[in-house]
């Protein structure tokens, strides 16, 4: 089974969770010489790495593996690797990489007739808790208060909340009205579920001595962890916070390969290690990471906030191991989670079952990419 072709699609689109403001993905269709089509995305989420990442697709990758057999899956990742030598395995190629290994798994499974989970490390889990995830409305706490009754009447167990609607208005950059916040969603969601809060932390709103008072602060509000901090580059300013705080530290999600996240768990500043396969070298990149987590006795989310095909690629990366904790999973409907696939992922008491379907276990409907097609 050879590669026939490899093709980019950068899609624009509305976020409903974000007030509809636009956000970006790319994706990768890996077609066969035998007509099987695999499918792959990138979080490149702005419209200049939308359209770069294309590029890197479909001029860098596309000529260097079609015509090559499509089960080498590792093989072929290593060759993308290799062949990035110059343009470094970060950034736009890391995206690249990302979308396209996850299509080849995708071809993969589809055509051994097995789910991906099977096919990288063997299934441990039937199912997989969700985190509902939402951006808080800083702005209204009463309607973001609505919000989290409504999602735990939904029956999810694992609820956060981060960042803003905008940059006037973030967790973490107005003490009294975060901790005014902070208490009332504990009041909505009560003690046995599970809150987590998010600062944009790659904006520098904390220093280590902001974030340590910070985290006293919400002590008593029982936090399952906080979400970036720091400076997700500051590795030794989370090792000083961890080591003065009890509530576990959550970061990563700004990681790019197995050698980032091995210099990040060696920092010893994180208990939550966050993975997003449409940023990380794809499937192939986690699953190897994932390893670093176990070894470390560390635990991991998923942090994907995207398409019907990261939360497929999560899903099965979550299945794999026992040092999961959870994936972010919206928790109201969006185009690129309901629209374009034809059979969306849904959550049922607070988990997310994992299909016994070949390859990542969705279905991509080729006119929703069209209708959502940026260039």
């Amino acid at each position: 089974m050879k590669i026939k072709q490899i093709t980019g699609f950068p899609l624009e689109y509305p976020e409903p969770h974000y007030k509809g403001t636009l956000r970006y993905i790319t994706l990768a269709r890996v077609e066969t010489d035998d007509g099987v089509v695999g499918w792959g995305e990138c979080i490149s989420q702005f419209p200049e790495s939308a359209l770069a990442t294309k590029v890197i697709i479909e001029r860098g990758f596309a000529p260097l593996l079609e015509g090559e057999t499509a089960n080498d899956v590792e093989r072929l990742w290593r060759k993308m690797l290799d062949h990035v030598w110059w343009i470094g395995p970060e950034g736009i190629a890391a995206f690249a990489i990302s979308a396209i290994d996850m299509a080849l798994w995708d071809v993969k499974g589809k055509a051994m007739g097995m789910p991906v989970s099977k096919l990288i490390g063997g299934q441990l889990h039937a199912k997989v808790p969700a985190m509902a995830s939402v951006i808080f409305d800083i702005e209204d706490i009463d309607a973001t208060e609505r919000e989290f009754a409504w999602m735990c009447d939904q029956g999810y167990d694992i609820l956060k909340g981060g960042w803003g609607m905008h940059p006037g208005a973030v967790f973490g950059d107005n003490r009294e009205r975060d901790l005014e916040l902070v208490r009332r969603l504990r009041d909505v969601v009560g003690r046995e579920r599970q809150l987590v809060v998010d600062t944009p932390g790659v904006w520098g709103l904390w220093d280590v001595p902001t974030a340590i008072r910070r985290f006293h602060d919400l002590e008593e509000y029982n936090l399952f962890w906080i979400e970036q901090p720091l400076l997700p580059s500051d590795y030794a300013g989370h090792a000083r916070l961890r080591a003065a705080v009890s509530i576990p530290i959550g970061t990563g999600e700004d990681e790019w390969n197995v050698e980032s996240y091995k210099r990040l768990i060696d920092s010893c500043g994180v208990d939550i290690i966050q993975f997003d396969p449409g940023r990380c070298h794809g499937i192939t990149g986690v699953r190897d990471a994932i390893k670093l987590v176990e070894a470390s006795n560390l635990q991991y989310s998923m942090h994907t906030w995207s398409s019907a095909l990261n939360t497929a690629a999560s899903l099965h990366l979550m299945a794999i191991s026992n040092h999961g904790v959870c994936k972010d999973f919206k928790p109201h409907e969006s185009p690129m989670q309901h629209e374009l696939v034809s059979d969306p992922w849904e959550q049922q008491d607070g988990y997310i079952a994992i299909r016994d379907k070949p390859g990542l276990g969705v279905e991509v409907r080729e006119e929703i990419v069209q209708k959502y097609l940026f260039s």
